[in-house]
């Protein structure tokens, strides 16, 4: 039998990313928090650009600008820095093929750091990126 939801009712909120905000909840503080911590800003970052609106250039860019200025004051390491700035600057574009690549290149970069649920997560997004 179908669920009927009430008009007045909501729908329950999907939450993106789980796998990555859990294991930033859980990893002890130091590299391997702010590695899940800048992967996870990196997918929300990315994540817009699967579908693009003509109208949010303007805010993605904003966006990007104060992601990119955070992920500075992180003690990253090198492998993962680059690969993560480079993500947010082509979400900021909104170029998805390249993005697509960069995420990728991102999964590996921190595959030390990430947990296979999370690795996964990446995984797909870059999958929907390249779709």
């Amino acid at each position: 039998m179908p669920t009927i939801v009430p008009i007045y009712g909501l729908l329950t909120p999907v939450f993106r990313f789980k796998h990555l905000a859990t294991l930033a909840g859980r990893a002890p503080i130091g590299g391997a928090r702010e590695v899940a911590l800048a992967c996870f800003v990196v997918a929300r970052l990315a994540a817009e650009c699967v579908v693009i609106a003509a109208d949010d250039a303007d805010a993605r860019a904003n966006r990007g600008i104060g992601a990119k200025a955070w992920l500075g004051t992180l003690a990253l390491p090198a492998p993962v820095r680059t690969p993560a700035g480079v993500c947010v600057e082509r979400s900021m574009t909104g170029a998805r093929t390249a993005l697509s690549r960069e995420i990728s290149i991102l999964a590996q970069a921190a595959a030390a750091y990430l947990d296979l649920p999370s690795r996964a997560e990446l995984d797909a997004l870059a999958t929907s990126l390249a779709a």
